[in-house]
């Protein structure tokens, strides 16, 4: 018996399989029309929950006669706002009962959002391996940044000062405006506590304390702020306050763009070798301390609810002022990809829930239109790499032509980098034709380079591999 397989996907599955051109296939075409807007039970034929998803793809087998067989692999979307992991059997009658196959519900696929889908103001989406922006909407904007501040306060706080210290608290601290710890003038705490209440509550009084105790004062601690984020190559982010509130000066207004706090979180998790720190405080859910007396009990809750949202959810921190709306910066690794969202101006009240749709509908983005290359794993081509002809050059033999292999050696860019699915890294062959004598072996006669459109990711330096006499 002659099996066919036709492959159910999207649209085609209407326009180009299923022509009605048997019972069956009358049967097949009102099914499949059906279960494209959504897959419900109706008799055991669909979906056990109803309207959990929608049918994105579905290998059919079937035989000379159009009977169905098989299912092969059906694919399940989620449904805008239902659950994924759900499991069930997806069932399509056919001449000898009902063939059902499993399927577990997937997330939907997220092709690349379009500026008027996105609720922020400005957003960036970025490879935290590479440093690469994948996407990015009005991402070197200069904008205020709220909380969002404090990841670095934390990162620069962790690296200049011993956890273990205490900190005495000064009236300015004490005075902060809500959200605050509730310290008081003279009250003592350990710093690795304050960096609790900053990063799971974002206590104002608890960056400025640290602020202080780090550098003297406020102003102080915003020039190490600042001298960071120079050191990082942020491109436009002014910082005046530990906390991120809103505030200016002669030389500008506390501000940072989305490009730039992506890189500086990028730095938290992966650069700094406070890393593990910084991961271990903020992806805490509750935390609990005392003052340094033992005199008074303080509760923290994370407030970061985007590390139950997504698998592999490693980092974030959240922000809000009048000025700068709703902000959000996190990251997430799943796989082989780190990535990392960072939204300015994400909505004002009563909108707070704005930031995680936006937030992951460009990690579901990058996790799904982007795949890993290893750049050190592309080899050149050898025969792109053929013997060169050395003019004038001293042989073996009177009038021999001489020519000498060419030797690649040392890389210099990035190695592995998240490309969409549909790109290819190319090399580019940049060696001399022709050379003229004397040679000298490690002589440089051209460079490799690794192309990602027009965008060169990466070169080899090619030279002489032996010395030519002339």
């Amino acid at each position: 018996m002659a099996l066919r397989k036709i492959v159910l996907q999207g649209d085609e599955c209407l326009t180009k399989v299923c022509r009605p051109v048997t019972e069956f296939n009358q049967r097949l075409h009102t099914l499949i029309d059906d279960m494209k807007e959504t897959l419900l039970d109706s008799g055991g034929v669909g979906l056990a929950a109803p309207q959990v998803g929608v049918l994105r793809r579905v290998c059919v087998v079937m035989n000379e006669d159009e009977d169905i067989i098989e299912l092969v692999n059906p694919e399940i979307i989620a449904a805008e706002g239902e659950q994924t992991g759900l499991e069930g059997c997806l069932s399509i009658p056919g001449k000898f009962g009902i063939v059902t196959r499993p399927y577990t519900v997937r997330v939907r696929a997220q092709d690349v959002p379009a500026e008027s889908e996105l609720y922020a103001k400005s957003a960036v989406l970025m490879d935290a391996d590479s440093g690469r922006i994948l996407y990015e909407k009005n991402g070197h904007e200069a904008m205020a940044n709220a909380s969002t501040t404090k990841i670095l306060t934390c990162i620069v706080a962790l690296e200049n000062c011993d956890p273990a210290s205490v900190v005495t608290v000064s009236k300015n601290a004490a005075s902060q405006p809500k959200v605050h710890l509730g310290m008081h003038e003279g009250q003592q705490f350990y710093l690795r506590d304050l960096l609790y209440g900053l990063m799971l509550e974002s206590y104002n009084d608890c960056a400025v304390a640290i602020a202080e105790f780090a550098a003297g004062n406020v102003q102080g601690f915003a020039a190490l702020m600042n001298a960071k984020a120079e050191e990082l190559g942020c491109e436009d982010s002014y910082f005046i306050t530990p906390n991120g509130l809103d505030a200016k000066d002669d030389a500008g207004f506390h501000h940072t763009t989305a490009a730039d706090l992506a890189k500086i979180m990028k730095y938290c998790i992966k650069e700094s070798l406070k890393s593990d720190e910084f991961l271990g405080i903020t992806r805490t859910a509750q935390y609990s301390f005392s003052d340094a007396e033992g005199k008074c009990t303080y509760q923290c809750t994370n407030h970061n609810a985007f590390l139950q949202m997504m698998e592999g959810a490693l980092s974030g921190k959240t922000g809000f002022t009048g000025t700068a709306g709703y902000c959000y910066v996190g990251a997430l690794q799943r796989e082989d990809k780190t990535l990392i969202v960072a939204l300015l101006a994400c909505g004002w009240p009563n909108n707070k829930t704005y930031k995680w749709s936006d937030t992951r509908k460009l990690m579901n983005y990058g996790l799904e239109q982007f795949k890993k290359i290893d750049l050190l794993q592309i080899e050149p081509d050898e025969t792109e790499l053929a013997p060169i002809e050395v003019r004038d050059g001293q042989g073996g033999q009177i009038g021999e032509t001489v020519y000498l292999k060419p030797v690649v050696r040392n890389y210099a860019g990035e190695e592995s980098i998240l490309a969409p699915l549909s790109s290819e890294v190319t090399l580019k062959y940049e060696i001399a034709d022709r050379l003229y004598a004397p040679v000298k072996s490690g002589d440089y006669i051209g460079k490799i380079r690794y192309m990602l459109g027009e965008e060169t990711l990466a070169e080899r330096c090619v030279v002489a591999g032996e010395t030519i006499g002339k």
